[in-house]
C-alpha cells in the first residue's frame, strides 16, 4: 500500500485566480439629451499593457475617460477598475487610477514640485513623503534635473511628461492618457509614447491610450476602435485587420470607421 501524503491532504493546492484587469467596461451607455455618445460600450485593458482606444475626432474618446474618473455619472453598465465599481467603490476605484486628460491643467507659475507635491497632498500623503515620491517619478519621466523649474519654462513634451508624473504620483496601477500628443511635435510624440511603454514595463501598470493617430499603435499593441459611440474592433493588431478586412492598420481604420483623415493636429471633443 501507498504511503498517505497526509501533508498534500491538509493543503490542497488552490488553482491560480486570474486578478481583475486594469480596467474593464460593460455594457455603458451615455446619452447628451437624444444625443447617444456611446451606445452599449464594453472593453478590457489587461494590468501590464498598453491599449489603444483608436477612434476619430467625436468618437467618444473622452466621454468614455470622464464616465471612468466619475466627472460622469454611468447610470447603465459597469465600470471596474482593479475589480472595483466606480460607482459603488468610487474611493477604491479612483484611487488605483492616474489621469492625464487632453486639456494641460498644469500651473504654470508653479515650480514642477509643487505641481507635484500640491497633487499629491489631494491623495492625503505628506509633505516629505510627497517630495521624495515627486523625486521618483520625475527620475522615471527623465525630469529630475527639472524639479525646481518653472512649467512656463518647459517645452511642451516636457510638460505632458511633468502632467504623467503627476498621475503617478500615488502609485496607481491604471493610468488613462486622452489624446497626450495633441499638439506635440513628432520628435516629442515618439519620445512621449517610448516613456509610456518603458512604465509599462518598469512597474507593470496598464495603459489606457486614448488617440486619433495610428503612427502611435505598435503591433503588439491590444486595439479598440471606437466610432461614433460603438465599439467596431477590438483586440489584437490580428483581430483588427480581420475586423476591417484590411492588410494595415490604416486600412483597417479607414474601413471600421470610414474616417477620410487617420491622423492631424488637432483635438477631440465627445
Amino acid at each position: 500500500m501507498m504511503p498517505i501524503d497526509l501533508a498534500a491532504i491538509a493543503s490542497p493546492e488552490t488553482p491560480a485566480v486570474d486578478p481583475a484587469p486594469a480596467l474593464a467596461i460593460d455594457g455603458v451607455t451615455h446619452a447628451f439629451g437624444a444625443r447617444k455618445a456611446l451606445d452599449d460600450v464594453s472593453l478590457t485593458v489587461p494590468r501590464g499593457s498598453f491599449t489603444a482606444l483608436l477612434g476619430p475626432n467625436g468618437a467618444g474618446k473622452t466621454t468614455l475617460f470622464s464616465l471612468v474618473t466619475r466627472l460622469y455619472d454611468n447610470r447603465s453598465g459597469s465600470i471596474r477598475v482593479l475589480g472595483h465599481d466606480v460607482r459603488r467603490e468610487p474611493a477604491a476605484a479612483l484611487s488605483r487610477l492616474g489621469v492625464v486628460f487632453q486639456a494641460r491643467t498644469l500651473d504654470l507659475d508653479l515650480t514642477v514640485m509643487q505641481n507635484l507635491v500640491y497633487h499629491a497632498t489631494l491623495h492625503g500623503i505628506g509633505f516629505r513623503r510627497a517630495r521624495a515620491r515627486a523625486l521618483e517619478v520625475l527620475e522615471s519621466v527623465g525630469l529630475a534635473d527639472r524639479a525646481k523649474d518653472k512649467v512656463r519654462q518647459l517645452s511642451g513634451g516636457q510638460m505632458r511628461r511633468v502632467e504623467i508624473a503627476r498621475a503617478l504620483m500615488h502609485g496607481p496601477e491604471l493610468l488613462l492618457l486622452d489624446e497626450p500628443t495633441v499638439g506635440l511635435d513628432i520628435g516629442s510624440r515618439a519620445a512621449l509614447l517610448a516613456e509610456v511603454r518603458r512604465l509599462i514595463a518598469r512597474e507593470g501598470i496598464g495603459v489606457l491610450w486614448a488617440t486619433h493617430i495610428i503612427e502611435e499603435i505598435e503591433a503588439s499593441d491590444r486595439i479598440v476602435v471606437l466610432h461614433k459611440g460603438r465599439i467596431q474592433a477590438q483586440g489584437s493588431l490580428p483581430d483588427v485587420l480581420a475586423a476591417g478586412h484590411a492588410a494595415d492598420i490604416s486600412a483597417a481604420f479607414l474601413a471600421l470607421t470610414g474616417a477620410a483623415e487617420a491622423s492631424g493636429p488637432r483635438g477631440e471633443e465627445g
